[in-house]
C-alpha cells in the first residue's frame, strides 16, 4: 500500500498527488476511528469496486479526528492542537488504521492533516478536487456520512450533485450494523461495581422501562456500529460488546517505563505504560487480555487506574496502565513499545486489607484471565 502524508496550506488547500490520467479511482474518506465493522464494510466496497472497474482504490484518512480538532480549537480560543497534543478519545492510532487498510487491500492511502482552514472548504469544492485531481470515478460513503463546511455535504446532497454533474457516482454502504442503540447525552466513564463482564442494563427492561430510561438520561439514537458506541461500551467496562463491533480485540500501545515496582515485591511484576498511551483507555478496573511485544504475545491481567494529577498533553487526569504477563519467563521490557489488548472485564478497582488479601485476589485474577483466554 502506498501512503502519502499531506498537510493543507494556510488557506486549506491540499497539493493532491497526481495519478494516471488514463485510470480512474474509487475513493472514500474519513477518520475511520477504531476501524470497526462499519468502516470495514465501506473499505471493502471501495476495494471491490476498484477491482471491478480496474481503478485505483484510494482512502483519504483524516488525522487528527475532525471532532477532536473542532472541540480543541473551540476550547483554546481558535488555537489548533499541535503535534504533542494527544487525542485521548481516539480509539486507536493512525498506524493501526493504516495496518487495517493494508490488510483490506487498499492501494493508496492519503493521510490528510485535518485543520480548520481545510474544514472551511465546501463539500462541492472538495469533491471537485477529488474528481479533477485524483480522477475519482466513484465515491463510497457510509449511510449517514457528511463532509465539508458545516457538514452540509450529506448523502442526499452529494447524490444530487453526482446526478446533476454526471462526473462521478455515489455508492452508499449500509454501515449501521444491527440497528440503533441509545447513548446518554454527556455520559462519563463509570466503573462497574460488580465482578465479571457487565451486561447491557437495557437488555432485561421492557419497552416502557427503556423509554423512561432514555428520557431520564436524555439518550440519543446512535448507530450500533459507531465509534461513539464503542467508546461508550469501553467507558462502562463492556469489553466483549465493544470487541464485537470492532471485529477484533480493542488495544492500546505505549512505551514500558519504570513504575513504583510494588508488584515485584509480591510476585506480580508488571509492565507499566508511559502516560503517552495511544488508543482509548477503558474505564478503571482490572481486565483479562494480552501483552504483545513484537512477535511475543503473553496472556495478561491488566490494571487501569486514575491519578489525581492532570496531563498537559491530554487535558485529562493521568491514567496508569499496568499489565502482568502470565509467564514463567523473566521479561525485561523497559523502553519497548508494547501493545495491550483487552479481552474481558474482571473486576473494579478496590482497596484490600493488606498484602495477603491483595495477593490472593491477584492470583484469582490470573486464573480468571487464563479461563477467558483459553
Amino acid at each position: 500500500m502506498n501512503i502519502t502524508y499531506l498537510t493543507p496550506d494556510e488557506n486549506g488547500d491540499v497539493a493532491w498527488p497526481a495519478f494516471d490520467n488514463d485510470k480512474r479511482a474509487v475513493v472514500t474518506l474519513g477518520a475511520f476511528d477504531g476501524m470497526h465493522l462499519g468502516h470495514q464494510a465501506v473499505i471493502r466496497r471501495v476495494v471491490e469496486l476498484a477491482h471491478r472497474h480496474d481503478a485505483f482504490s484510494i482512502v483519504i484518512l483524516f488525522d487528527p479526528r475532525p471532532a477532536f480538532v473542532h472541540r480543541w480549537t473551540a476550547a483554546h480560543d481558535g488555537k489548533e492542537p499541535g503535534e504533542g497534543i494527544i487525542d485521548a478519545n481516539a480509539l486507536n492510532g493512525v498506524d493501526d488504521r493504516l495496518k487495517t487498510l493494508e490488510e483490506l487491500g487498499v492501494e493508496h492511502t492519503l493521510v490528510v492533516r485535518y485543520t480548520m482552514a481545510f474544514a472551511a472548504k465546501s463539500y462541492i469544492f472538495f469533491l471537485g478536487q477529488l474528481t479533477g485531481k485524483l480522477g475519482m470515478r466513484t465515491l463510497v460513503l457510509g449511510s449517514d456520512a457528511a463532509m465539508g463546511a458545516g457538514r452540509k455535504g450529506d448523502v442526499k446532497s452529494i447524490e444530487n450533485l453526482a446526478a446533476a454533474t454526471g462526473v462521478f457516482e455515489l455508492d452508499v454502504v449500509d454501515d449501521r450494523g444491527p440497528g440503533e442503540v441509545r447513548i446518554p447525552l454527556g455520559w462519563k466513564p463509570e466503573m462497574p461495581g460488580e465482578w465479571g463482564e457487565p451486561a447491557d442494563p437495557l437488555a432485561l427492561m421492557s419497552k416502557a422501562e427503556r423509554r423512561a430510561w432514555s428520557k431520564r438520561n436524555q439518550a440519543r439514537a446512535t448507530r450500533a456500529w459507531s465509534s461513539s458506541n464503542v467508546r461508550y461500551l469501553l467507558g462502562h467496562g463492556r469489553i466483549k460488546d465493544a470487541n464485537a463491533i470492532l471485529g477484533r480485540l480493542h488495544a492500546v500501545t505505549g512505551v514500558v517505563v519504570h513504575g513504583e515496582e510494588r508488584g515485584r515485591t509480591i510476585g506480580f511484576p508488571t509492565a507499566n505504560l508511559s502516560e503517552d498511551v495511544i488508543g482509548y483507555l477503558p474505564v478503571d478496573g482490572v481486565y483479562a487480555g494480552w501483552l504483545v511485544d513484537g512477535g511475543n504475545r503473553w496472556p495478561a491481567a491488566i490494571s487501569i487506574g486514575t491519578k489525581p494529577t492532570f496531563s498537559e498533553k491530554t487535558g485529562l487526569n493521568e491514567r496508569v496502565v499496568e499489565a502482568y504477563a502470565i509467564t514463567d519467563d523473566w521479561l525485561e521490557l523497559y523502553g519497548h513499545t508494547v501493545r495491550v489488548e483487552f479481552a474481558g472485564f474482571l473486576r473494579p478497582q478496590v482497596r484490600f486489607d493488606g498484602v495477603d488479601e491483595l495477593t490472593a485476589e491477584l492470583k484469582r485474577n490470573v486464573e480468571e484471565t487464563k479461563r477467558i483466554l483459553a
